[in-house]
């Protein structure tokens, strides 16, 4: 019989018995209940995770929708809040300085802008706010029972590492959140760990520190090349246009082809890897370090023909060679932290044919956890959105 909410179970059903019954891998209890009727001894087993989201932005937003659409799950989100300063004479750039650095402070949190997001409010999803050290974090994790902590922090400086750090220290000393998912979402970081640059500066350094200090957290690195969403119009996905970093802008409606175009490339629909996420939170199978998805492995010349086919409409191009991103790149590695340089190190990310994620391991490990995902085409994933008011919610061809 299909899993209900403890509530449904409680009103269709006269319960008889109830039994606990604690899970080896997550540590939650599930709840048996039996109900007889008409003679009929009726077991039903309702068990739920509870998953902690921190830092959600677009990506985040998908991944909510699909946990909060399985009935295995709850979610709670943790976001930071600020301190009020100590007291009303801390102004102008004292006032800047004391947030900056709230940290450090006894101070009550403000609510945040995510709290009042409508967003969140209409989903009813619980709003932790947290500071982002390790014990604010460890208390919301406590508090809530969470199994798993995913983090959506797009952060491309030193706060990558020390936030994270916080994280793993928090479920490391918990007792229920064993599972921990930092914020990727890149290519082949196997074999290309320091693309783009800035990931080098930050994520590679953290997947070294969870090697090293994971203890018994479990950990897993999601890498999922672009995002196939860029392709779409803006209001049909969460995630924000980057339109200096990728090379079709649909509002402009050009193209800008870095190296030849025929650099080999990875993309998947952000909602497939929201899928994909859900079914590790959902598994008993022990997560690899790095978790590989794909929609669709081309190149942008092939990219490109799709979407002039698509939309029966020439797109014009420009090129910039690869020696030309590379020179810029070699001149500017100490401005790692100014965007239009991370927009070339984007650049440099793609002709290198470090957004590929290796086809073999990628097919295997769908097979080990993602047998009843589906991951979109470019070509399904237009022609799913067409016509469609809002979000794109289900991809083609989606079990």
């Amino acid at each position: 019989m299909a899993e209900l909410h403890r509530e449904q179970a409680q009103e269709r059903f006269a319960v008889v018995q109830k039994q606990t019954h604690k899970s080896a891998k997550f540590g939650y209890d599930s709840i048996e209940f039996r109900s007889r009727g008409a003679g009929i001894v009726t077991i039903m087993t309702v068990s739920r995770q509870t998953i902690a989201l921190a830092a959600v932005g677009s990506m985040g937003k998908f991944v909510c929708e699909e946990l909060l659409s399985d009935d295995r799950f709850n979610v709670v989100v943790i976001s930071r809040g600020v301190r009020r300063p100590p007291s009303s004479s801390c102004r102008g750039p004292q006032a800047v300085l004391f947030l900056l650095s709230h940290d450090l402070c006894d101070s009550p949190l403000l609510l945040t802008q995510r709290q009042r997001d409508p967003w969140f409010t209409s989903r009813d999803i619980p709003i932790h706010v947290s500071d982002y050290s390790s014990d604010s974090v460890l208390s919301v994790l406590e508090e809530t029972k969470a199994t798993a902590l995913l983090s959506f922090l797009n952060l491309n400086d030193e706060r990558y590492i020390t936030i994270h750090r916080a994280f793993l220290s928090a479920c490391l000393a918990s007792k229920t959140c064993k599972r921990l998912m930092p914020s990727e979402y890149c290519g082949d970081v196997e074999r290309y760990p320091d693309r783009p640059r800035f990931y080098g500066t930050t994520r590679e350094p953290f997947r070294k520190i969870l090697k090293a200090e994971a203890g018994d957290v479990e950990w897993t690195c999601i890498e999922n090349g672009w995002f196939m969403d860029y392709f779409l119009p803006k209001e049909q996905s969460y995630m924000k246009p980057v339109p200096d970093e990728f090379p079709i802008n649909l509002d402009a409606w050009t193209a800008r082809v870095r190296g030849t175009g025929d650099e080999p490339q990875s993309w998947t629909l952000a909602r497939e890897v929201g899928k994909a996420i859900v079914a590790l939170c959902a598994t008993e199978k022990e997560w690899e370090p790095i978790t590989y998805v794909c929609g669709q492995w081309g190149t942008y010349n092939e990219a490109i023909k799709t979407m002039e086919s698509f939309y029966d409409r020439p797109i014009p191009k420009t090129y910039t060679s690869a020696q030309e991103i590379r020179d810029y790149v070699a001149a500017n590695l100490d401005n790692d932290q100014v965007y239009a340089v991370q927009a070339v190190m984007c650049d440099e990310w793609s002709i290198d044919g470090a957004t590929v994620v290796p086809k073999e391991t990628t097919l295997r490990q769908r097979e080990k956890y993602f047998a009843n995902c589906h991951f979109s085409t470019l070509e399904e994933v237009l022609q799913k959105a067409k016509g469609v008011k809002g979000v794109v919610v289900v991809a083609a061809g989606a079990s």
